[in-house]
């Protein structure tokens, strides 16, 4: 590079975004990932032996995908090439693997190819790569946000480690925020600029564990805020609700406004009032409540509170837990209002969780043995012992029913499950009074 070149390259970095600037160049200075990148993890040993194979880094924007590769790529004593699958083509590809080609052979030096949203490579060009993965004329680094079990070559995929990256943590994303404030080489350390407390909670939390996003937030609230009489840039609360877009909600995802939403937001859905629920609902949204997390409580209440008397409810919740994961916000709130609806509107029975609780304490307080005719008898001298001995099966009987013992001797007299009145669970109930009438026919 000379002395042109330098001047170009410094410039640019002067005027790339702080979420560019402030990328780490060493193991030690990334925040987060340490299930992956922890002092004893293999990730973070084979970077620093460079000893690399090939990988994927797969996880949610803003969490360190890129990151990873940049820092590998000032560890590493291989030539590091990048290309982006979005604007790339085969061409992009070829005077890729023709220099790596060259360097291997004429230098014995080795190339990692760093391929940033390689889910949007179609099968042609993933296959383009394999043969020179396999005999290592490039080792890959693949990065997606998509999961790569579905989106990747399986022939690739099999030749490369899959690492997972999740979600910043709020303290990580603070960390890297304060870092950014302070920093006065890469970051805003020269502005002298303060970010509250209050502030600084609001961007981790409302950015999403995307440190992009929180620290493009700063940047321009830092970049756009006036200085005090004191010649200081505050970044107060409501100069940080500016910058990402959102406005202050009074929701705090560790503290009581917490709890007592998600409480009337359950509340609400057990109590059968949709417009109380989908409003709490609206709430946790607009506050940043991860999505999971709601569609979690949503499939609880199913059960909890629906139960048998509308066993659809279960399905539509965790369909929607499915569907959310899958396609993300905004989308998923349309999701989350119509399983959360559909919850609210439907019969409810909560004897599931009476059932469980009263067969748990029976459990705990008694010790029982099952009845031999309901033992197993499928293996080589069963029948030698008198297992299964005098079972009767019930598909050869009116309505696939005979009467027979199944609760062990000691609690044979015992109720558990004691259904409602409302719903299908109705019709459970009056089955279940059938086969009681049928019983007694029985006896007679």
């Amino acid at each position: 590079m000379d002395l042109f070149e330098y001047m170009r390259e410094t410039e640019k970095k002067k005027e790339s975004p702080l979420a560019s600037r402030m990328r780490p160049t060493t193991l030690d200075e990334v925040v987060g990932q340490q299930h992956i990148i922890g002092k004893d993890k293999l990730l973070y040993r084979a970077i620093r032996a460079d000893k690399l194979g090939s990988i994927i880094l797969y996880g949610p924007p803003g969490t360190g995908k890129t990151t990873l590769a940049k820092v590998i790529a000032h560890t590493t004593s291989a030539a590091f090439q990048q290309i982006n699958a979005t604007i790339a083509g085969k061409k992009d590809m070829e005077a890729v693997i023709k220099e790596a080609q060259d360097l291997l052979g004429m230098y014995r030096k080795k190339t990692i190819l760093f391929i940033d949203e390689i889910h949007r490579f179609h099968k042609g060009q993933q296959d383009y790569l394999l043969p020179y993965v396999e005999d290592g004329t490039i080792t890959l680094i693949g990065a997606t946000t998509e999961n790569p079990y579905f989106e990747v070559n399986g022939a690739l995929l099999s030749r490369s480690s899959v690492f997972e990256l999740h979600v910043l943590e709020k303290e990580e994303i603070r960390t890297l925020l304060l870092r950014a404030v302070q920093d006065k080489e890469k970051g805003m350390g020269t502005f002298h600029a303060q970010i509250e407390e209050d502030a600084l909670d609001f961007l981790a939390e409302l950015s999403g564990g995307d440190a992009r996003n929180a620290l493009n937030a700063l940047e321009l609230g830092i970049l756009t805020t006036q200085r005090s009489s004191d010649g200081i840039i505050h970044i107060t609360l409501d100069v940080a609700s500016e910058c990402i877009q959102k406005r202050v909600m009074r929701y705090d995802k560790t503290g009581d406004n917490h709890y007592d939403t998600i409480s009337a937001f359950i509340k609400s859905m057990r109590g059968s009032d949709p417009d109380a629920a989908v409003y709490y609902l609206a709430k946790m949204l607009a506050a940043g409540e991860d999505i999971k997390f709601i569609a979690r409580r949503i499939m609880i209440c199913a059960s909890e509170d629906v139960g048998n008397a509308d066993p659809q409810a279960l399905s539509v919740a965790v369909s929607a837990a499915q569907a959310v994961e899958r396609i993300g916000m905004p989308e998923a709130e349309i999701i989350l209002s119509q399983a959360v609806l559909y919850v609210a509107c439907a019969p409810k029975s909560n004897s599931a969780v009476m059932a469980i609780a009263a067969a748990k304490e029976c459990v705990r307080r008694i010790q029982t043995r099952v009845p031999v005719h309901l033992q197993d008898a499928h293996y080589k001298g069963a029948k030698d012992l008198g297992r299964g001995t005098g079972y009767r099966y019930a598909h050869d009987y009116p309505e696939h029913y005979v009467r027979q013992q199944y609760l062990p001797d000691e609690i044979q007299n015992e109720t558990f499950y004691t259904p409602g009145d409302l719903g299908y669970e109705k019709q459970i109930k009056d089955r279940l009074q059938r086969l009681k009438e049928m019983e007694s026919a029985y006896s007679e």
